[in-house]
């Protein structure tokens, strides 16, 4: 690469890092990426990792191999642990730093256990790939355990408790549900199918709230009729190896407690950004998504209160999209600021929301247009996520695998893992 041009450093191979790089391929500036893992990974399946229905490989591809074709693109394996935002380097944790022109930070988020008393020490969080592995083997090792010794679980009945009533804790419980069948089905695992239960919990009076009232309502339904229980205006004060407090003082056993209950910036990179916080400690940026004072360094995806737009009030939500416009837009400032055309403040572009319930059934709430629910949003999820999936062979093992679980056919990897013990946490 030519030494003489403006260098990039992007921190983060998430949604938002990953969009802010593929716009500056093949441009007149040194990009370097850096993540602390060396693929990226397609978030919105991981529940199906967790749950067994997909393997690992099949949501993460090599971030070296996405910009093969980009020489001005370099890919470095590190963690970035501080930012000097006055002297315009990035230390690394092999002690290197990286200076820089432009700065993009896409460090995400982590899990919010909003001080539950034994949530993070007893909880299942679901956001990075490492947790989809460990709650895979939780899950099927519980399994396995109910399987071995069932007067543990009441006679082989245990209960499974997801912590959250968004996308994350909708999906993850409805795929639970079919990998209990399964386990009955296809593993002929001694379980109680009558008693073992997965529930829901939820403070708040409805499931995904960021829906039309109507798409809460047919996912409620929808989910208590494959045999959840869904617990809405209720809070969690407690979680223990055996189980969770709710703040009435009811006990709930449970094999596994699976937390989908939020995410939040703090105790990330980000976190130790100069400048104001919004929300789950995201940083706060200008129209341009930069640092107040610092329009070199851009904060963008789930680690940004990414403005909605002129005239719209409150930040965007953590979603993909959002993570993606976000790191196209920053990409395109750092541009524009070596001569190219100069975008106007972000603006959000509302593509849609999704989520699914389980197979043959999920909601698709576009800007326009009525709520589709049903096996026609399944069909809907489905399109848009092997569209966003990364790899031609990730698309297709993952095709193939959900017309296998269309047809109610044993699949997905039920296989318990123990390599994790020297993996990061998230």
């Amino acid at each position: 690469m030519d030494g003489s041009r403006p260098k990039v450093v992007i921190i983060g191979g998430g949604f938002a890092g990953l969009s802010a790089a593929r716009t500056l391929a093949g441009e007149a500036v040194e990009v370097t990426l850096v993540d602390r893992h060396n693929f990226h990974t397609f978030q919105p399946l991981l529940y199906q990792v967790a749950t067994a229905g997909l393997d690992p490989a099949d949501v993460a591809y090599p971030i070296r191999t996405i910009f093969r074709k980009a020489p001005n693109l370099t890919f470095r394996h590190a963690r970035a642990v501080s930012v000097d935002v006055e002297g315009r380097t990035v230390d690394l944790d092999d002690g290197e730093s990286l200076p820089y022109d432009h700065l993009v930070v896409a460090t995400g988020a982590a899990a919010a256990f909003f001080a539950v008393p034994g949530a993070a020490e007893h909880a299942r969080p679901l956001y990075t790939l490492a947790d989809a592995r460990r709650l895979r083997n939780d899950l099927l090792g519980c399994l396995e355990d109910v399987d071995a010794h069932p007067e543990r679980f009441d006679g082989g009945a245990p209960t499974f408790v997801v912590v959250g009533g968004g996308p994350t804790g909708v999906e993850t419980a409805g795929a639970l549900v079919e990998l209990l069948e399964m386990s009955v089905r296809h593993d002929r695992l001694r379980l109680d199918p009558e008693r073992t239960r997965v529930v829901l919990l939820d403070g708040v009076d409805r499931l995904l709230t960021p829906f039309d009232p109507s798409a809460s309502r047919y996912t409620e339904e929808t989910l208590r009729a494959r045999g959840v229980a869904v617990r809405l205006g209720t809070t969690v004060a407690e979680v223990t190896a055996a189980g969770v407090r709710l703040a009435d003082g009811e006990w709930i056993p449970a094999g596994v407690v699976i937390w989908a209950g939020g995410v939040t910036v703090e105790g990330t990179l980000a976190a130790r950004l100069p400048g104001g916080r919004g929300r789950g400690g995201r940083v706060t940026v200008t129209p341009g998504l930069s640092l107040e004072g610092h329009p070199e360094v851009f904060v963008v995806g789930d680690a940004a209160a990414v403005p909605l737009g002129p005239g719209r009030e409150g930040p965007a939500p953590q979603l993909a999209q959002v993570a993606m416009q976000s790191g196209r837009h920053a990409a395109l400032r750092i541009l524009a600021a070596r001569g190219g055309p100069t975008p106007g403040p972000f603006r959000y572009r509302d593509k849609g929301i999704m989520a699914t319930v389980g197979r043959r059934a999920a909601v698709a709430q576009l800007p326009r247009g009525p709520v589709v629910t049903g096996t026609l949003g399944w069909l809907a999820w489905l399109g848009l996520h092997l569209v966003y999936l990364v790899g031609f062979r990730n698309r297709v093992v993952v095709l193939v695998n959900w017309f296998w679980r269309y047809l109610n056919w044993a699949s997905g990897p039920r296989l318990i893992v123990t390599d994790l013990d020297r993996e990061e946490g998230p």
